[in-house]
């Protein structure tokens, strides 16, 4: 019964409010409101009514309709929240991650809004990263005196390039001696934020390279980069 009378009485609101507005006329106030203002609060108010007399009606003890309520606008707050701050979480998310795991890459915005990608040195004194190279993560060495990025014959099949169907007739230098290598294409090279496509690589025999090089082939498309202590931070 109190549902259905408290009903009746927004229903007689609604009713006064719409009469207030339409004799409103040409003045475009009601009570010194505008009718747009007017009408919104009329909406808000009738609106918070019917959600009332339906917490009335249902029977639910207006104590937990309360504690449900505050937890929804808590739940909206936190998502409007996370939304207005997106990027500084994904910065936090990005340095947790780096410190993680070894290799990952931190993306960042320099003064000019560009992208740069941060570093860290690594335990043995290089600094690696975590490369996408065609949406395949492989673990690459900074060499800024390869002149082309080169995979290892693991790396380039997992990468997808079959290197058993390579002709290796290139010849390159490396760490365990002269070596030959095959060459492909990669349709894009990520590093975090900065990204190149048709990028040229080289693939090494099998047994040859002990780790893939990040070359000056992708560097050198950059628009620099410079070491600051244990850090390296490359510039789109």
């Amino acid at each position: 019964m109190k549902g259905d009378r408290l009903l009746w009485i927004v229903l007689g609101v609604l009713a006064v409010g719409l009469i207030l507005l339409l004799a409103s006329g040409d003045s475009g106030t009601v009570f010194g409101f505008e009718d747009e203002a007017f009408a919104r609060t009329l909406y808000l108010g009738v609106l918070g009514a019917v959600i009332a007399a339906g917490i009335v009606g249902s029977g639910i003890r207006l104590s937990h309709a309360v504690r449900t309520g505050a937890i929804w606008l808590l739940i909206i707050l936190l998502l409007m929240g996370g939304y207005q701050y997106r990027y500084e979480l994904q910065d936090i998310a990005s340095r947790v991650t780096a410190g993680l795991v070894p290799g990952s890459p931190l993306s960042v915005s320099d003064a000019d809004g560009r992208a740069a990608v941060m570093l860290d040195r690594l335990s043995n004194g290089h600094f690696e990263v975590r490369a996408q190279i065609d949406g395949t993560p492989v673990m690459t060495m900074v060499d800024t005196g390869a002149t082309s990025t080169v995979l290892t014959y693991d790396d380039a099949s997992r990468a997808g390039y079959e290197p058993d169907t390579l002709s290796f007739t290139i010849p390159i230098m490396t760490a365990n001696g002269e070596a030959r290598a095959a060459r492909v294409v990669a349709d894009e090279i990520r590093i975090g934020d900065i990204v190149r496509n048709r990028v040229p690589v080289m693939v090494a025999e099998r047994g040859r390279l002990d780790r893939s090089l990040l070359g000056m082939n992708f560097i050198g498309t950059l628009s620099g980069f410079d070491m600051r202590g244990e850090r390296l931070i490359l510039r789109d």
